[in-house]
């Protein structure tokens, strides 16, 4: 059964002079038909409108397994890391696929069949960039370069400045595909209100430094993932995004810009529904709902 959904709507710092208050009943309302379509389904939301400050939550703080959504937090650390000199995102490093588990440090590979990437696996032995590492990690959610950035950041480096901005209960234990880690259950889980946090500093340029934050939105803007938040709205809505999708699971988080100046940050995950095509259609949907909606707010 679909859960019981609840909703928060706040207002802070209203300043805009073409912004009014979002109906959020009325929202509501068209987003818990629309998740109801989908009755196996567990679903959140999360939107921040950065011109005014107003929030719609739904299942904000429940946990998810956070799938490739957890890459904007080792992008973020990343260039944290940049930033006090640790290296440089020009530097290169060799591409290596030997990893440890963190259950027990024994060695697992990647395998290119499972992997939205595979280009990187025929360069094995050569070097490439950080910067084109973290390129491939959000563009393509390239599983390799995601593991080779891991190995170079710690994980729970990122871990702690998640915790620094705020995201309190996002959990980025390891790298992907450790599968001893997996079975244990020791997974990397995010909720929609944090990656909703993440995004906030990410879009305000409050994370790391102005400089990397418009760097890292530049890099999401390429993402070629768009069957979700992006899907449904205009052409002329640019959307900096991350999706995140595995057995059962398929959620987006970003930055939508909108033609006017306006832009606001979407978060929006699922679990249960086994029709990964019928689950991402839900979700555009609901973007479409959360736009037509922030639209008639104007």
């Amino acid at each position: 059964m679909i859960q019981l959904f609840t909703a928060l709507f706040s207002i802070a710092g209203m300043h805009s002079h073409f912004n009014h208050p979002i109906d959020t009943a009325q929202m509501h309302k068209e987003i818990s038909a629309e998740f109801a379509k989908q009755p196996a389904g567990t679903f959140a939301v999360a939107f921040e409108n950065l011109a005014t400050g107003e929030q719609f939550l739904m299942n904000a703080h429940q946990s998810f397994h956070a799938a490739s959504t957890i890459k904007t937090a080792f992008l973020i650390e990343t260039f944290e890391q940049a930033a006090k000199h640790k290296f440089s995102l020009s530097d290169s490093i060799f591409i290596h696929n030997d990893f440890k588990s963190i259950v027990d440090g024994s060695i697992y590979h990647l395998d290119s069949t499972d992997d939205s990437e595979t280009d990187l696996y025929k360069r094995i032995g050569q070097k490439e960039t950080i910067y084109n590492l973290l390129f491939r990690m959000i563009t393509q959610s390239s599983n390799f370069s995601t593991n080779l950035i891991v190995d170079l950041i710690n994980a729970k480096n990122a871990n702690q400045t998640m915790r620094s901005i705020g995201a309190k209960d996002i959990q980025a234990l390891r790298g992907v595909e450790d599968n001893k880690a997996f079975d244990l259950g020791m997974n990397n889980t995010v909720t929609a209100y944090d990656l909703m946090i993440i995004f906030d500093h990410i879009a305000k340029g409050t994370v790391v430094n102005k400089q990397a934050c418009d760097s890292m939105i530049q890099i999401l803007m390429h993402q070629q993932f768009r069957e979700k938040i992006p899907a449904k709205l205009p052409a002329d809505v640019k959307v900096a995004n991350k999706t995140g999708s595995i057995d059962k699971v398929s959620h987006d988080s970003g930055i939508v810009f909108l033609p006017d100046g306006r832009k606001y940050v979407l978060v929006l995950l699922s679990s249960g529904v086994e029709d990964e095509k019928s689950v991402n259609e839900t979700l555009a949907n609901v973007s479409r709902i959360i736009y037509d909606n922030v639209m008639n707010s104007k």
